[in-house]
């Protein structure tokens, strides 16, 4: 099945290459890109991310494609189509990961509509890329893979901008959005309630609204900044009704480029209560969440990237020195490209603690505590 879909991406991106190609001569402002990637895990115990990794699996191929105009000097508009098979996640059908107008009046005020992408820390909002990162996968207690399609973008509109501050202080951009979300029916999410007993009609959903605050300090290459987002959500199966209040998830964040070395960490926050009303009575799940992470880069080459990060996610209101209660990972990861279009990752993974990313119908016989992992992709962008 994998080797099949990498064929279908080939033949489906070769061709279409040129055709794009030949179309931007004529067509100076529409602009093409897009990707295909195939990845590879492989873990001494447990199966990560629903895909058979204890015994090596290639089941990890995505593809996206997106196109963009400028109609005017300040309307723009575009969309990015998204396939992808992780494991048990994804499948056949052709996602629409973002799709939308923007609007710019100039540098300090616009607005997009549709479904935008969700600015929340460093890269919720380019986490869709594979490209533009050293890392096989990025810290998964902020930007966990099996619900990256829920993250990413929601249905509504956004206002964003800029101010300067003069020399002396910087810059500062802004961007507030709000809309409505539901689950990725084969995400990461709908497959934790499924795990809980919970089935559904249709995939809860609900309003969604936030912020996103960012700092270009004076100091060259030194950014500083915090998001904010609220997630509601509702759903009704057979078993009862699901229900997520409104709470606030906050994460704060720093990026340091100088030269060779990229230096990023952040740490982020959502406590919440989940409501399980049942013919036998009201269940509540009180969760505080919380992650942190710091990140380093070293660009030894053009080509040549080399880096390494310590991830950490835990439940505050659960007994932490219980392994389902957190999630260690320490990375260490390296990417070559090989040209402008082609390049390779990997990266060795040392998981202490089952929080995230384990699934009981993908480890029946019960998960290890620690596990180490090797992870690696490679992809095609254009």
């Amino acid at each position: 099945m994998t080797r099949r879909k990498i064929l279908f991406f080939l033949i489906c991106f070769w061709p279409g290459i040129t055709i794009l190609n030949l179309a931007a001569q004529d067509l100076d402002n529409l602009q093409f890109h897009g990707f295909a990637t195939q990845g590879f895990l492989y873990s001494s115990h447990n199966n990560y991310l629903t895909m058979k990794s204890s015994q090596g699996s290639l089941q990890w191929t995505e593809g996206a494609l997106s196109v963009s105009d400028t109609l005017s000097d300040k309307l723009r508009v575009g969309m990015q189509i998204h396939m992808y098979e992780m494991g048990q996640f994804g499948g056949p059908n052709v996602l629409i990961d973002w799709a939308s107008g923007d609007y710019k009046f100039d540098d300090r005020l616009g607005f997009r509509a549709g479904k935008v992408k969700v600015p929340f820390g460093l890269y919720n909002d380019s986490q869709d890329v594979d490209s533009l990162f050293l890392w096989v996968l990025l810290p998964q207690s902020l930007y966990p893979d099996d619900n990256r399609d829920y993250d990413l973008a929601e249905l509504g509109g956004q206002v964003y901008g800029g101010l300067d501050l003069g020399a002396k202080a910087g810059r500062l951009l802004y961007a507030g959005h709000l809309g409505n979300n539901t689950l990725d029916s084969k995400g990461g999410y709908m497959q934790n309630l499924g795990d809980l007993g919970l089935t559904f009609t249709n995939a809860p959903g609900g309003r969604v609204y936030g912020g996103d605050i960012r700092w270009l300090t004076p100091v060259k290459g030194l950014t500083m900044g915090s998001s904010a987002a609220s997630y509601q959500l509702d759903g009704t199966g057979p078993q009862g009704t699901f229900h997520v209040p409104s709470s606030i998830a906050l994460v704060y964040y720093v990026q340091w480029d100088r030269g060779k070395l990229h230096l990023t960490g952040e740490y982020y926050r959502d406590p919440v209560t989940l409501m399980f009303n049942t013919p036998d009575g009201t269940i509540l799940m009180p969760q505080d969440g919380r992650a942190w992470y710091p990140m380093i880069r070293y660009d030894l080459t053009k080509k040549f990237q080399v880096g390494t990060y310590y991830s950490n996610a835990f439940n505050k209101t659960a007994d932490t020195s219980l392994p389902e209660n957190y999630s260690r990972d320490w990375v260490l990861s390296g990417r070559y490209n090989f040209n402008s279009y082609f390049y390779g990752k990997i990266e060795g993974h040392f998981l202490h603690g089952t929080l995230m990313g384990y699934y009981q119908n993908t480890n029946p016989d019960g998960l290890q505590p620690k596990t180490s992992m090797l992870a690696a992709r490679v992809g095609f962008a254009f």
